[in-house]
């Protein structure tokens, strides 16, 4: 079963056989999966099917979390990102990251956006550099009167788009969301879908999400995961069941259960 949609046009990330374990317990088994370039990937399934866990093995987050092993290839620019000889700081800085809950650093407005560029060696007009990324991550009309501001006196919505901001910033070429909106209003949410679907032009998107009408509106792919139960009660495995065209995997998905999921008719 391929789970390479048939147009796919560049590959930006390719998974190949990935099993991700936490000690002896694997959340999630060989998946294989191409995701292309200058699109937004939506992952989604039920609580506990591996998408997160897939979603940060995309750029080496699950390294932090201890116990946690990776067999498999992830291949990012003709590179095994896993490969001894890898730089997973470097992996992070091309591959950044959104999470679920918005986490601006305790600093300005201002210093959020350029502390990573500046660790990252950037050397170009800095003013310049936090304006562009404030701009693409369609926040700077709400923060540019109070850059010198704490970050955390934003509102949530506010709060996560500075933090997209922040990842832009590092220049990266992959933006993964883990959930960006689960913590917002409907129209914070709303505004940071518009946001995807600026940055889509610039960025390969990865984004997990519960909200099935998200996943329609900001998604051109979608990959649906599940999990079942494994013999002698020690949890579930999440593995993939299906990725395809988002219109697809919602409208004529070619599995049962994926058809179970989107109509609602599912655990």
């Amino acid at each position: 079963m391929s789970h390479t949609p048939a147009s796919a046009p560049d590959t930006c990330l390719a998974l190949e056989n990935v099993t991700i374990s936490y000690g002896s317990f694997e959340a999630v088994k060989n998946v294989y999966m191409d995701i292309p370039r200058g699109k937004v990937t939506a992952f989604i399934g039920p609580s506990g099917c591996g998408k997160s866990t897939v979603l940060r093995a995309l750029n080496r987050m699950n390294d932090l979390i201890p116990g946690c092993h990776l067999k498999g290839r992830v291949v990012f620019d003709g590179h095994d990102i896993y490969a001894p000889n890898v730089d997973a700081v470097e992996v992070r800085r091309r591959i950044g990251m959104v999470f679920q809950k918005p986490n601006p650093f305790p600093k300005t407005i201002y210093e959020n956006i350029a502390f990573g560029a500046r660790i990252n060696g950037y050397r170009g007009d800095m003013d310049e550099l936090v304006e562009r990324s404030l701009r693409k991550a369609a926040v700077w009309d709400e923060c540019k009167d109070k850059l010198k501001a704490s970050g955390l006196a934003l509102s949530g919505g506010q709060q996560q788009r500075l933090c997209i901001a922040r990842a832009i910033a590092t220049e990266p070429e992959v933006i993964l969301m883990d959930e960006p909106c689960s913590a917002l209003d409907p129209i914070s949410t709303l505004k940071i879908e518009e946001t995807m679907h600026e940055l889509k032009h610039s960025f390969t998107i990865v984004i997990v999400t519960h909200n099935m009408q998200q996943a329609v509106r900001v998604a051109d792919l979608t990959a649906f995961y599940n999990a079942e139960a494994v013999s002698g009660g020690s949890g579930k495995v999440g593995y993939l069941v299906e990725f395809s065209e988002t219109e697809k995997i919602f409208n004529n998905p070619a599995q049962q259960s994926t058809q179970d999921y989107v109509t609602g008719r599912f655990g």
